[in-house]
């Protein structure tokens, strides 16, 4: 499944186990590098992988301070875990974000999934099923805080009467939904009917292809366009070999990805958003 469509290529910088200052540094040199698009942060609150001891910043209000100290780049969360936050004060977060950044930000969420950070934190963890359910009723609460002066909402999973949300977005009718997940019966049906964006949580290209196919079929099941819907998926990068990273990215191009995320891991390298840019996104893009 070739595309037409134009390459968007963005960063990621997931805050664990680096600072404040070694993101700062990166998304800067990304703001001023036109051929990088967007720039991400994850939503976590220990590090991920096996060892959860080490230093990790709260998403939001990083994401919040990175977006003051940027001008151009879009931003966002890949992805925010809809269980940390009842969907109301996200719609305030997320709207606050956006202004902050001048209308920049886009805005990622999906169902939540990290066992070891909700029990630790005291966090119910829901079945999948109610997870994602959850997911499709957040979403709905958080568009209509983002569309209506006081919206009321009576779900199986949330209930609000009369809620405000002021100010609004900057971004009309209201910033583009990134919806992260690749469950075939339910998630992607939520991702059909909200979402801007599809982020492919990763796997090889042949499970990217055939999710975007079920989220085809789950768009002509509600009407929608399916070409509505960006497809994004995310790479982490071999700053020892580039190239290895920029031949990786080709199969899922040509399998229709157009919104693509590169993840640095820290310790940054001097000037890595350069080298990335003119040694994996320039050659993508032409070709």
């Amino acid at each position: 499944m070739a595309t037409a469509k134009q390459l968007r290529f963005g960063v990621k910088t997931a805050p664990q186990n680096t600072t404040y200052e070694g993101m700062l540094r990166v998304w800067r040199e990304a703001d001023a590098i036109p051929e990088v698009e967007h720039a991400w942060v994850f939503d976590h609150f220990m590090p991920l992988g096996n060892d959860p001891t080490g230093p990790c910043l709260e998403g939001w209000t990083l994401l919040a301070a990175l977006a003051a100290q940027t001008e151009r780049l879009r931003v966002g969360q890949m992805v925010t875990g809809n269980t940390y936050r009842h969907p109301t004060v996200l719609a305030n977060m997320g709207a606050t974000v956006d202004i902050i950044s001048n209308g920049r930000m886009d805005f990622g969420i999906g169902a939540g999934w990290n066992e070891l950070e909700h029990s630790s934190y005291g966090i119910p963890l829901y079945t999948p099923g109610e997870r994602i359910r959850r997911l499709g009723e957040a979403c709905e609460i958080i568009r209509r805080m983002w569309t209506e002066t006081t919206p009321t909402f009576e779900g199986r999973y949330y209930q609000i009467h009369e809620a405000r949300c002021e100010p609004k977005p900057i971004q009309k009718p209201y910033p583009p939904f990134v919806i992260g997940g690749g469950g075939e019966k339910l998630t992607l049906r939520v991702v059909a009917q909200y979402a801007n964006i599809w982020n492919n949580a990763g796997g090889p290209v042949e499970t990217f292809l055939h999710k975007s196919a079920i989220l085809d079929e789950h768009c002509a099941a509600i009407g929608r366009d399916p070409a509505e819907i960006e497809r994004s998926t995310q790479f982490a990068v071999d700053y020892n070999d580039l190239a290895a990273t920029r031949e990786s990215i080709k199969p899922f191009i040509a399998a229709g990805a157009t919104h693509l995320v590169l993840t640095l891991r820290a310790p940054y390298p001097d000037g890595i958003v350069r080298r990335i840019t003119d040694e994996i996104i320039k050659p993508l893009q032409e070709g």
